[in-house]
């Protein structure tokens, strides 16, 4: 059997509706484990759950606002009654508002404080509370945060994004710090995707033009394609291996580590 064989294992994916969250779950999916569909756009993620559900796996969909603690409480719980079980956490649901530091908006950077930092936090404590030896679904497991390479790279009008995405790196090796410690047996860590052409990766190079720091959406992607080794955008399937690779038992001795997956960009 393949180390990356997650038959059995059972997964919540927060902002799993679409974008890189809907490719995760997917990929988690098709690895063997049943998955979980967690987010606030309803309708996107009934549309997710189906297409995973279609395809043979098991899989359903929670209402979850990461940055309610009473909505944690009850995503987590629908996890386990639906799946019969929880271990593996993927902090995905994240936002980023593009501003430059002289017009940054206080209410911007607290959404986006509250959803990328907050409700990471929470996601960890509610996996932890979970999945630890006396936890409802107590066999331990592993959660992957979702951080960027605006967290590793000094990239003009993202400064809130950037300093939400370094707070999840924190946070994971704290985190991964505290579980070892207390014997809770859940791996944490982090991947640092780089800029992929989803709808919030193209939204970010429009902005980009709109700050007036590139003159069109294509320069400034070809600007990033050319800050990349490898030579071009990440895909979401990049990103997506990567959280297999980290839930997985092929990185059963990894922990509190940060994984980039951005070509080389961030090196």
């Amino acid at each position: 059997m393949s180390v990356y064989d997650l038959a059995g294992r059972k997964a919540l994916v927060t902002g799993g509706a679409r974008g890189l969250g809907a490719g995760m779950a997917e990929a988690l999916a098709r690895a063997g484990a049943s998955v979980m569909i967690g987010d606030i756009l309803e309708g996107d993620g009934e549309k997710t759950a189906a297409a995973i559900r279609d395809s043979g796996a098991t899989t359903g969909f929670v209402r979850l606002d990461v940055t309610d603690e009473a909505s944690w409480e009850r995503a987590v719980a629908a996890t386990i009654a639906e799946l019969g079980g929880f271990d593996i956490l993927v902090n995905n649901a994240g936002v980023e508002i593009s501003a430059l530091v002289i017009d940054i908006d206080p209410a911007e950077l607290r959404s986006m404080l509250d959803v990328n930092i907050v409700g990471t936090a929470l996601g960890l404590k509610h996996a932890f509370r979970a999945m630890r030896p006396d936890g409802p679904a107590g066999q331990g497991g592993a959660v992957v945060n979702i951080s960027s390479v605006a967290a590793t790279i000094p990239f003009p009008g993202i400064a809130g994004y950037s300093a939400t995405k370094s707070a999840v790196d924190r946070l994971t090796r704290v985190a991964a710090q505290e579980s070892g410690k207390l014997g809770y047996g859940v791996r944490v860590n982090c991947v640092y995707p780089g800029l992929v052409a989803t709808q919030m990766g193209l939204k970010l190079a429009s902005d980009m033009v709109t700050l007036g720091l590139w003159p069109s959406a294509e320069a400034a992607v070809g600007d990033v394609i050319g800050l990349t080794p490898l030579g071009r955008l990440g895909d979401v399937a990049d990103m997506a291996d990567a959280v297999v690779f980290l839930a997985s038992d092929g990185a059963r001795f990894v922990h509190g580590a940060g994984l980039p997956v951005d070509g080389g960009m961030g090196m």
